[in-house]
């Protein structure tokens, strides 16, 4: 079986997609598929399809549920496979779980590669931390679960995924940084400042890609937007480490450049106390 969560749900055996079409169902296996060979409990279960009101037909709804994804799983199978559509959408005392190895769900690729690229970029091997981290969020095809109804428990992990892909991004941004690639990334950090107006780091790295490409006036640019954003809308001035990185480009701080500073930690950190 493979499941994509990283986008649009996708759930496949034997090639034929086993997603069911109605929404509280599809709930059901896109929380399953995110906690692959682990009991979830019915009250969890539960809770993601209704919140804190359950109607009085909750436990009975939920097993009709189950019935339903059993059923396009065993089409899916055939009528051959050993143990069947129950062997893999199991019950257990007082939960369920989908007994498929981790690797068969996309999130769980997605975690191990950035992994692997954190430990890279914080050992200075930027070369393998880009490349892992690229590999990583090339497995995104959008948002997560986006043609998934969100409940409570979804709708956590749907966040955390979202905030793990930023930072993720911002992270292959940095290895690249350090790599010398500052005019590939000026176009795309272009982009995601525009979408995260209020992100510090991201505009610290957009000042770094334009002033190492020669363009230090659209580099203090991006920091004046920022600032007047902040101050308008929240009150209040950019840290300590974006005006440092500011002061250093009025200066031209040597640090500034690609062969200089330091070699590991984060464009945003790079001028912190």
């Amino acid at each position: 079986m493979e499941i994509q969560v990283l986008g649009p749900l996708c759930a496949a055996e034997n090639g034929d997609s086993i997603v069911p079409t109605a929404g509280k169902p599809r709930q059901v296996l896109a929380l399953l598929a995110l906690y692959p060979s682990r009991v979830l409990p019915v009250s969890t279960l539960m809770e993601e399809i209704w919140g804190t009101e359950l109607p009085q037909s909750a436990m009975t709804t939920l097993q009709t549920y189950i019935m339903q994804l059993r059923r396009c799983l065993g089409t899916a199978m055939g009528p051959d496979a050993p143990g069947g559509a129950k062997n893999v959408l199991a019950t257990r005392h007082g939960g369920y779980l989908l007994r498929i190895p981790p690797e068969s769900v996309d999130v769980h690729t997605y975690e191990r590669l950035v992994a692997e690229g954190q430990e890279a970029f914080e050992e200075g091997d930027d070369r393998r931390a880009a490349r892992s981290f690229r590999q990583a969020l090339a497995l995104w095809q959008g948002p997560a679960l986006v043609d998934v109804r969100l409940g409570p428990v979804l709708d956590i992990e749907v966040t955390r995924l979202e905030e793990s892909r930023l930072m993720t991004t911002e992270r292959r941004i940095d290895a690249d940084l350090r790599l010398g690639r500052h005019a590939e990334l000026v176009a795309e950090l272009a982009d995601l400042i525009a979408r995260h107006p209020q992100h510090e780091g991201l505009h610290a790295q957009a000042m770094v890609a334009l002033y190492r490409s020669g363009r230090q006036a659209g580099a203090l640019n991006v920091y004046r937007r920022l600032r007047e954003g902040l101050i308008e809308e929240l009150g209040v001035e950019p840290s300590p480490q974006l005006q440092r990185l500011h002061q250093a480009m009025l200066a031209v701080d040597p640090e500034l450049d690609v062969v200089a500073g330091l070699r590991r930690g984060s464009t945003f950190d790079r001028y912190a106390a």
